[in-house]
């Protein structure tokens, strides 16, 4: 199962290394990801794949708060189907 990983934040180093780090803790795989810096502000979105791991989407989103927390970003995971449907035109 696919799901979208979005991060948002003021930019600092390793925000990048440490959701790339959860992720791959909980065996979780990225498929593929971008990010930019808008006026001093890291924007990144990640599709990932949870089908590997043996943690369930709240599991996930507890170990995102942590590094969400720990980089003073705003780290959010949605399946990728509501993704999609909240961003249709």
């Amino acid at each position: 199962m696919n799901a979208i990983v979005t991060v948002v934040g003021k930019d600092r180093v390793g925000i990048i290394a440490g959701v790339s780090t959860a992720m791959a803790d909980l065996n979780v795989n990225i498929l593929d990801i971008s990010q930019t810096i808008m006026d001093n502000y890291f924007t990144m979105i990640m599709m990932v794949d949870i089908s590997d791991t043996s943690a369930d989407i709240s599991e996930i989103r507890k170990v995102l708060d942590v590094t969400s927390e720990k980089f003073n970003v705003s780290i959010n995971l949605q399946h990728k189907d509501v993704y999609e449907a909240m961003h249709r035109i």
